[in-house]
């Protein structure tokens, strides 16, 4: 659920732990409905909350294991539940900071806690013990015909002991545990390289008249960046609001390039290195799988996906190819030919990429995205997106100042149902910083469902890192980065509008390749005028968007679709390769094995000394290994899906309903495939993703 600048998609804004446990005493409480107070945490606070949640969970671990074999099944899942409640608050908090404001002392005791974190859920999925007493209750849950939420989650439950090794023999279970063990450290150890070398990275620019081309807004932040840190001239770092902009317009293709290598082969040398990190993790992830009998990391993965298996993803991503491939090249000379025609440099190189398409999309469509900032006031989108959130769903936001923050440019929201009733908190956290991984996600501090047997409601937040205000402008945000906050957003309201009572199924916890319907298909409403409008107005007139500036916003989404189609694809191959196609070793060169992956796919010529693998966290550290390929399985769903706003209406309010309760409220407590035909009345058709981009 999270986005970098390879992808609007999200790489899953989940913490790094999530869906294991609330009640930690050490977490103080604001008094509106058990808010973190964040001004009472600190390092002491974190230790010993995550030292008691541990503590309890053994403990309730014991009880369980103590009694004899349960009468009741459900009162016997229920505390099987709740063994973790603890421990998932702790990890929700401190985990969701540490991406989004961790301090270098956060970093190294997620590393040193990760350890015990994995050991523990070890501890219970390799515990012959409890899965008996889990295989006992899944057999009177049957018998007795007891049907709904917690027979789909005993029946997930009791798969995923079988699948993660409980009747492995002891001495591979001891194997499988230092494997975990070490690929939670890995994980955290590579995330965090990311984040140090993307903060790392400074450029300075002495003369303006270097920065022609740049919007003046972007001049002034980076001047702004520059006197904070006493710096003389204009000051330029990797973060997305910042690098997007500087290779989009700056005419000095030298320093698009200064920018673009350092951004290419982030975590590829140096002090944060991610080579043996990469490595390492796609190593022992294979180990892990082949231990549990398993081909490949992906096989593994796959069986709880909508995919199932590694060969239909594989041809699903071909057929994206196929359609894209042709067309994409056809673009890239597109591009070359106005390049030569315009008298621009070439060989077309990577750094020339987004200048140039920028400048063929003013020429060929009179169209320049910067048009349209002054739209785009981040205050009033997100008014705008509240608007369309009520229109859509009649549910209404309340900005409470009562409840803490992490962060003093965070904002907290109360929400409100149709009918007054709570469903729960909504912080926005939308600006850099260095405390920050780079990219965009949503994550809880509570997640929808059932603690300690209590039906709660969910404190969620949306991170993103948009353009910072100015002295002199307001956060003029760019149009990609306000489908980066509606596709946020439509996480936020797949858990926010949850109402399931078993919280292992709840809200965003959905199969992988589905988690990204309902996030995709927020962003179609800003690519249509009712939904545009909504968030569009001129921040010093207040003037509504004209309506030429509309049009070209619909024409400008199939401007070289085909090239994204393609680099999403691409990624898609290359997250498959590293774990099911190749047999990964220690002395991998990550280089030419990109280049081999994706030769048949490269439109360009690979420039060397560059690596996606090396940063590519979505796969690394994310939650994505074997599963990038859904972001473009998900849009065949959300293309399928708006058709279907598209033939009613699109704030239609029989088809928000049928959305709201067949999708969003419904989490994993039934299958996808039949949740999604429940709404749409039939199974996705394909190409409706093919039709939007013009492809087909």
């Amino acid at each position: 659920m999270e986005s970098d600048t390879t992808s609007q998609p999200c790489e899953r804004c989940i913490a790094a732990f999530s869906a294991l446990f609330f009640g930690v005493m050490s977490f103080k409480k604001a008094s509106f409905d058990d808010a973190i107070d964040f001004s009472t945490l600190n390092m002491d606070v974190y230790k010993k909350s995550f030292q008691e949640a541990l503590a309890r969970g053994r403990s309730k671990l014991a009880t369980i294991k103590a009694q004899k074999s349960a009468q009741d099944p459900l009162a016997f899942l229920k505390e099987f539940s709740d063994i973790s409640d603890e421990l998932e608050e702790f990890n929700e908090v401190f985990f969701s900071l540490l991406s989004s404001d961790g301090t270098p002392e956060m970093h190294a005791y997620s590393q040193e806690i990760a350890p015990e974190l994995s050991r523990f859920e070890n501890e219970v999925a390799l515990d012959t013990e409890v899965f008996k007493r889990i295989d006992d209750a899944l057999a009177a849950l049957k018998s007795k015909g007891i049907q709904g939420e917690w027979l789909r989650f005993t029946e997930r439950v009791h798969r995923n002991f079988i699948q993660n090794g409980v009747n492995l023999p002891e001495d591979k279970k001891e194997i499988l545990r230092k494997i975990d063990e070490e690929l939670g450290v890995l994980a955290l150890k590579y995330s965090e390289n990311v984040v140090k070398e993307t903060a790392k990275f400074q450029m300075v620019v002495e003369n303006e008249a270097d920065l022609k081309g740049l919007p003046e807004r972007d001049v002034e932040a980076a001047k702004q960046k520059a006197n904070a840190k006493n710096i003389k001239g204009f000051l330029f770092t990797l973060d997305a609001p910042t690098y997007i902009p500087f290779v989009t317009y700056v005419e000095n293709r030298e320093l698009r390039e200064k920018m673009w290598r350092p951004f290419a082969s982030r975590c590829l040398s140096g002090e944060f290195d991610n080579r043996a990190n990469t490595i390492r993790i796609a190593m022992l992830r294979q180990q892990r799988a082949e231990l549990l009998g398993f081909k490949s990391h992906a096989e593994f993965v796959l069986k709880e996906r909508m995919a199932k298996e590694p060969a239909t993803v594989l041809n699903f991503l071909k057929r994206v190819v196929e359609v894209s491939k042709p067309k994409a090249e056809k673009e890239i000379q597109e591009i070359k030919d106005f390049a030569k025609s315009e008298g621009y440099a070439t060989p077309l190189k990577p750094w020339d990429l987004a200048f140039l398409s920028e400048k063929l999309k003013k020429k060929k469509l009179n169209f320049d995205e910067e048009e349209l900032r002054p739209y785009f006031k981040l205050e009033n989108v997100i008014a705008g997106l509240f608007k369309h959130a009520t229109k859509l769903f009649g549910i209404s936001f309340n900005e409470r100042m009562d409840v803490p923050k992490y962060h003093p440019e965070n904002k907290v929201y109360e929400l409100k149902d149709v009918d007054g009733s709570y469903l729960g908190l909504l912080y926005l956290d939308l600006f850099p910083r260095e405390t920050k991984r780079p990219g965009a996600w949503m994550g809880t501090f509570r997640a929808q469902g059932a603690w300690n047997g209590k039906k709660r409601r969910p404190h969620v937040l949306n991170v993103c890192n948009f353009t910072k205000p100015t002295s002199t402008k307001p956060s003029l945000i760019s149009f990609g980065e306000v489908e980066t906050l509606f596709h946020e957003f439509g996480h936020a309201l797949h858990e926010l509008l949850s109402d399931c009572e078993v919280r292992g199924l709840a809200g965003t916890k959905v199969l992988w390749d589905f988690v990204e319907l309902p996030s995709q298909i927020q962003e179609n409403w800003v690519n249509h005028e009712e939904g545009l409008k909504l968030v569009a107005a001129h921040y010093e007139t207040g003037a509504p968007m004209p309506q030429e500036l509309v049009d070209k916003v619909r024409e400008s989404k199939k401007f070289l679709a085909a090239l994204a189609s393609l680099r999403q694809a691409q990624l898609a191959t290359l997250d498959m390769t590293w774990h099911h196609i190749e047999k990964i070793s220690e002395n991998l060169n990550i280089e030419e094995f990109e280049v081999n992956t994706l030769k048949d796919m490269a439109i360009m010529q690979r420039e060397p000394g560059t690596s996606i693998s090396t940063s590519f966290s979505h796969i690394f550290a994310g939650g994505y290994s074997s599963g990038y390929y859904s972001y473009k399985w998900a849009e065949v769903l959300d293309a399928d899906a708006f058709e279907y706003f598209l033939e009613k209406g699109i704030y239609n309010q029989e088809v928000a309903k049928k959305f709201r309760r067949e999708i969003l409220s419904r989490g994993n407590s039934e299958d996808p495939e039949l949740l999604y035909e429940k709404f749409r009345g039939r199974k996705p058709d394909p190409n409706a993703l093919f039709r939007r981009e013009g492809l087909m």
